[in-house]
């Protein structure tokens, strides 16, 4: 039985997307190359923004307005997406929400973990889905190195090396932790994806090189610790000139029976045997939507069938916790325990919640620790 609402209409899923910035608009192009969706609905503080990102496409019939409910309910919409800057994210998705609406919210859930629980509780009570889109997920070739992970018995240790030199402008080169806040989510989200497992500590440093062209620390090397005891060592810099890696960095799992290497772009690379003592084999790969049409795809299938998606909010809460952890290690010199993440953020979010339904779902939970990772069990089962 479905934890939340499903949909069943028959033709494409009627969307409302919020945000018709720079990333409005790759979202616009994503959602009218999707078959199975249409764009009914585009809301933006600045309407003139969002007639022009409707213009650059060629877009005709798409209603502009500044509330996401109002413009849903006035185009019959099911469902909202939501491609809003990272402070705008709670309140949006909790007007959708509680206007009825399944959501799919762009990365970050929202700027903290106590906001992110509040979301989490907010979708129980409101009966929708709320599902974040990790849209770095949605590579073929990370799907295969997940499979050749899953073979190589137990593992030890995983890295990722992080290197690029995007000279972005903007609030970016003024923003704390930019590195850690704004990027280094996607490889914290993929580890638990290749893994399936959650950490349990982490430790962090974060720097500026003398040549940076960063206001703040534009590079870390963050070791978390995981259930099952291995280590996953991330290390990268935005300011790092020469021999960049991929978006996706470069990643190397070693477990008992080997090594797995990735580039972050191709097909992995594999010494390792199997169980039986053969050299293992890289599956082939599939050929499903990528990056933020394959988010689309798995939220439309969602919300059609009732499965709960990958980026379901509940689970991607830890995601943002291994964020909030290594931004804290990073300010205190001290190990953090993502357990005392949740923690703080939970007595947090109890206390700021003005609803009060989603403060009595909150309550409920009565412990981030126990409750809601029996919740997220149930959910994902």
């Amino acid at each position: 039985m479905s934890t939340f609402a499903t949909i069943d209409t028959p033709g494409p899923l009627r969307l409302v997307q919020v945000g018709a910035g720079g990333m409005g608009k790759a979202w616009i192009e994503a959602v009218t190359a999707n078959p199975d969706v249409e764009l009914v609905g585009l809301v933006d503080l600045n309407t003139d923004t969002a007639r022009e990102a409707l213009a650059e496409k060629g877009l005709d019939g798409v209603l502009v307005g500044t509330s996401v409910s109002e413009v849903a309910a006035a185009t019959g919409a099911h469902a909202v997406v939501n491609v809003t800057v990272p402070v705008a994210h709670h309140p949006v998705n909790v007007e959708a929400m509680f206007a009825g609406l399944p959501v799919l919210c762009e990365k970050p859930a929202a700027p903290t973990v106590a906001q992110a629980l509040s979301l989490a509780a907010g979708a129980e009570a409101s009966g929708q889905l709320l599902m974040i889109s990790q849209s770095r997920r949605y590579f073929n070739s990370l799907a295969q190195l997940k499979a050749v992970t899953g073979e190589l018995g137990e593992i030890g240790v995983i890295t990722t090396e992080f290197f690029k030199a995007p000279h972005f402008g903007g609030f970016r080169e003024e923003m704390d932790h930019v590195l850690l806040v704004d990027m280094a989510i996607h490889p914290f989200d993929a580890v638990r994806y290749l893994t399936g497992q959650d950490p349990v500590s982490v430790y962090c440093e974060e720097f500026n090189p003398a040549w940076s062209w960063y206001k703040a620390d534009a590079a870390a090397t963050a070791i978390f610790e995981f259930s099952s005891g291995l280590r996953y060592v991330y290390s990268g810099s935005w300011c790092a000139d020469g021999q960049e890696t991929s978006w996706n960095g470069q990643w190397r799992v070693n477990g008992k029976r080997g090594t797995a290497v990735w580039d972050g772009e191709q097909t992995p690379v594999v010494d390792a045997t199997d169980a039986t003592g053969s050299q293992l084999a890289v599956p082939a790969a599939g050929k499903g939507p990528e990056q933020i049409a394959g988010s689309l795809a798995e939220f439309v299938s969602a919300v059609r069938t009732g499965v709960v998606p990958d980026g379901q909010i509940h689970s991607n809460v830890h995601s943002l916790a291994m964020v909030e952890a290594a931004v804290q290690s990073a300010e205190t010199g001290q190990r953090v325990r993502i357990d005392d993440v949740l923690t703080a953020a939970y007595a947090q979010a109890v206390d700021a919640e003005k609803r009060t339904d989603v403060k009595a779902v909150l309550s409920g939970w009565g412990s981030p620790l126990e409750r809601f990772a029996n919740r997220l069990d149930a959910i994902s089962h």
